[in-house]
């Protein structure tokens, strides 16, 4: 019985037989970046089994995620509703958790504050991200050139400095105090305390790869600064930015809540944890622990799960780190 072939399989043949019988270049490329893709995910998976405390970190961060997203279906009770007549109830089944100074559910609010918490951080992260790696690159990229350029690269740094000098806490509540009380003015706040962080880990970054053989090769090829700037120096740059990321996003987690424990966060009633550790504070002392004590509890997971996110990743980008863990999990 003879074969039918349809016109897609004989172009794939006669291609095949123009090319020799060999795959094309694209499809090799193709083809090598599935395997690098898959050979990186070997190495991540071998990393976590080497390594539990990392995949720790990812469960634990997991795991408030997916709180966050299905918190309507698995919350018992609306997280802003006040019941006078069971205020400070104790944990029960009624309410798991027990119940804050107003009435309101403790348990319901607590799965719902990641939905405030990890938006504030994850903006004001990526924002500052953004902004002070760009700089960063402009500002190490031109520092030795000479000129206005380095002029105003010295600028940039000395600015940047003065505003670490300032207590991180301390500049986030004047920011938000100059700006208003709003979720948009802690983002905000966050995003430019942290904003000289990124600035400065590109800058010294950039300061090493803008004297690697391959950028001097660039430039002598005629391409454009922007076009160096974009095509090479930040790409091979971006590693201690990706590894501080997580770090800051559990820091900014952390500072978002500190601004609502002293008021100058996310107005009540709010579901966030900052601000229920401040609303349950003053009942410790009378004996009624739980309205604080759980959100503090759970900040407290949180944060340490993007630590240990960060320190993973810190260990993966960085290549001596990297090879020394390939040869442990290797043996």
């Amino acid at each position: 019985m003879g074969t039918v072939l349809n016109d897609k399989t004989k172009t794939g043949m006669v291609c095949d037989m123009k090319n020799g019988g060999q795959k094309t270049p694209g499809s090799l490329r193709k083809k090598g970046r599935v395997l690098g893709a898959l050979s990186n995910i070997r190495f991540f998976l071998a990393v976590l089994r080497a390594r539990p405390m990392f995949a720790i970190g990812y469960g634990l961060v997991f795991m408030v995620c997916l709180v966050a997203v299905t918190a309507p279906w698995i919350a018992p009770y609306p997280p802003e509703t006040a019941n006078a007549a069971e205020y400070l109830q104790a944990p029960s089944l009624r309410h798991w958790l027990g119940t804050d100074a107003v009435g309101m559910d403790i348990f319901s609010r607590i799965i719902y504050a990641p939905r405030y918490d990890l938006t504030i951080a994850l903006a004001a992260t990526l924002l500052a991200a953004v902004l002070g790696s760009s700089l960063g690159a402009i500002v190490g990229y031109y520092q030795e050139g000479g000129g206005l350029s380095s002029l105003v690269a010295a600028f940039v740094i000395r600015a940047s400095d003065v505003l670490q000098a300032f207590p991180f806490f301390v500049f986030a509540i004047a920011v938000v105090a100059v700006i208003g009380q709003s979720i948009q003015s802690v983002v905000i706040a966050i995003a430019f305390v942290n904003t000289p962080i990124y600035l400065r880990l590109m800058r010294s970054q950039v300061l090493s790869v803008r004297r690697m053989r391959y950028i001097e090769a660039a430039y002598i090829g005629g391409v454009s600064d922007a076009g160096i700037l974009i095509k090479h120096v930040i790409p091979n740059s971006m590693a201690p930015v990706l590894a501080h990321l997580s770090v800051n996003i559990g820091w900014s987690v952390l500072l978002a809540a500190g601004l609502s424990f002293i008021g100058a966060g996310v107005e009540a009633p709010t579901p966030e944890w900052g601000l229920m550790i401040a609303m349950g504070f003053q009942n410790i002392v009378t004996g009624q622990w739980w309205p604080s004590v759980f959100p503090g509890i759970a900040l407290a997971v949180t944060v340490f799960g993007f630590a240990l996110i960060g320190s993973s990743v810190e260990v993966i980008l960085d290549p001596a780190r990297r090879r020394v863990l390939a040869g442990s999990i290797g043996k």
